[in-house]
């Protein structure tokens, strides 16, 4: 998905006014989203890649360019090893904590990560009816609804944003449960969506007032 660029767009233009001066990224993964992120916002002076899986950890330097890397530190690790006495001004998890299966524990680690004032970041796959052989193959434990995003959030935390996007997309995940049943996408599926898909979504979501749509974008401000 490192390819949808259409998408990160979308998605990434809502989230660049939250942005803090010290941010951290939860599952980083190879640094797809660091880029655009971290260029498109030019007061954040620190950004943290925290990445899990060694591999994609190396990996980071190679998809960030040098004039960002010098703003950038990786870590290998998760975020339950990260001195609390290090606060962040923004917590970002792109499509992490469904990955997640105590997905509420680690978002009590993220209130203690963050600066009082500061914003959680949460992007996520929505709608449980969409669980397909994708999201099993993947490691997904779940796909969300607005009721249980809140619910793993939990009540400390000041609601900024909470809505669905991608309303049209919803069709084309629905068509690969239903009839493809496809494990994983190919690149053609993946520019098609991108291209075609996402930016009538962009056109439908305001229209139909984010009320449905194959992902959920959460942001909170801790209190």
């Amino acid at each position: 998905f490192k390819h949808a660029r259409n998408w990160k767009k979308y998605w990434g233009n809502k989230v660049i006014p939250y942005l803090g001066a010290e941010v951290l990224e939860v599952g980083a993964g190879i640094g797809a989203n660091t880029t655009y992120l971290l260029q498109s916002s030019p007061t954040t002076r620190k950004w943290v890649c925290l990445e899990p899986d060694a591999q994609l950890t190396a990996d980071i330097p190679e998809h960030v360019p040098s004039s960002l890397m010098k703003k950038v530190e990786i870590i290998n690790g998760y975020s339950g090893e990260l001195n609390e006495s290090e606060k962040y001004d923004t917590l970002l998890y792109i499509d992490v904590i469904e990955h997640i299966e105590d997905d509420a524990a680690e978002l009590e680690v993220a209130h203690s990560l963050l600066k009082p004032g500061g914003y959680l970041v949460i992007l996520v796959p929505s709608l449980p009816y969409l669980y397909s052989p994708f999201d099993k193959e993947i490691g997904h434990f779940r796909r969300y609804t607005q009721k249980t995003l809140i619910a793993a959030v939990g009540n400390s935390w000041h609601r900024e944003k909470l809505q669905y996007l991608d309303v049209v997309g919803t069709t084309a995940s629905l068509v690969n449960k239903w009839f493809l049943t496809q494990k994983y996408p190919t690149l053609q599926q993946i520019h098609f969506w991108d291209r075609a898909i996402v930016p009538l979504s962009r056109i439908a979501d305001p229209l139909t007032f984010h009320i449905v749509g194959k992902s959920l974008l959460g942001i909170w401000k801790k209190i």
